[in-house]
């Protein structure tokens, strides 16, 4: 009986460690998302200024909500970057682009009917 409640403690350990690692894991990647969504919208609003001032801007709003400002792109008035977050012994990343609607990618032209090709 001993050992079975040995081998149950260790199991139950593994699965609570388990369950703490894949929190931290969902906590950062929030916390990662959001201070990507915030800086590229900063930077999108700045783009006028220049990618230099954007960027700036972006890695302030960044690091305001506990992030780390990767990389940084401004191409007109579109922002794309990208933040990172650790969360212990890993680091997450997230990429996000913001800018005025006009500026999204256009879809593809829609495919002619079988037959009509």
């Amino acid at each position: 009986m001993t050992v079975w409640a040995a081998v149950v403690s260790v199991a139950l350990c593994l699965v609570f460690a388990l369950v703490v690692e894949l929190s931290q894991l969902w906590v950062a990647r929030h916390r990662a998302a959001v201070a990507a969504d915030l800086a590229a919208l900063a930077a999108a609003e700045r783009a006028w200024e220049g990618p230099g001032r954007s960027c700036r801007l972006a890695d302030r709003v960044a690091r305001r909500n506990d992030a780390r400002l990767t990389t940084c792109v401004v191409r007109g008035m579109v922002a794309d970057l990208t933040t990172t977050v650790r969360a212990g012994p890993r680091t997450v990343r997230v990429r996000s682009r913001a800018g005025p609607p006009e500026a999204a990618v256009p879809a593809p032209p829609p495919e002619p009917p079988p037959g009509q090709r």
